[in-house]
């Protein structure tokens, strides 16, 4: 069976644990039921019922989009999945957001490569993203 690919907002947990999976940072419970419904667009890649992939987008929706989680289950890697995560969330970008919006991302490792593939140029040396986590 295809993995299935849906415009939907993750549940907490499966959304907490496919981010561990995937290798990112773990989330608190509390800020995934703040941040998860707050989604401008999120969508979800499942195979028979299991998430396996998943991607969102936040933002204002119409100034400025950050593309965030964009999340495969190790097992699922290499596959294509990450390219039709972004490829759905940038259908949504472009199909929705205002001329001139602008869209971000922190890409880690060698994820540029994929997110070059979008349209996306890295900043530096003109800027440099900065990240503050709180802790």
């Amino acid at each position: 069976m295809t993995p299935t690919l849906t415009l939907e907002i993750p549940g907490n947990q499966e959304y907490r644990t496919l981010r561990s999976a995937a290798g990112l940072s773990m989330m608190t419970e509390e800020g995934a039921a703040l941040g998860l419904p707050a989604s401008w667009c999120s969508v979800c890649v499942r195979h028979e019922g299991e998430l396996i992939g998943m991607g969102r987008v936040v933002g204002d929706g119409g100034l400025f989009l950050f593309v965030v989680d964009i999340a495969v289950a190790p097992a699922w890697q290499g596959q294509g999945l990450g390219r039709r995560i972004m490829q759905a969330l940038m259908d949504e970008v472009h199909a929705r957001a205002p001329v001139h919006t602008m869209v971000a991302l922190i890409a880690d490792g060698t994820a540029h490569a994929l997110y070059a593939k979008f349209g996306f140029k890295l900043v530096a040396p003109g800027a440099h993203g900065m990240l503050l986590r709180l802790s």
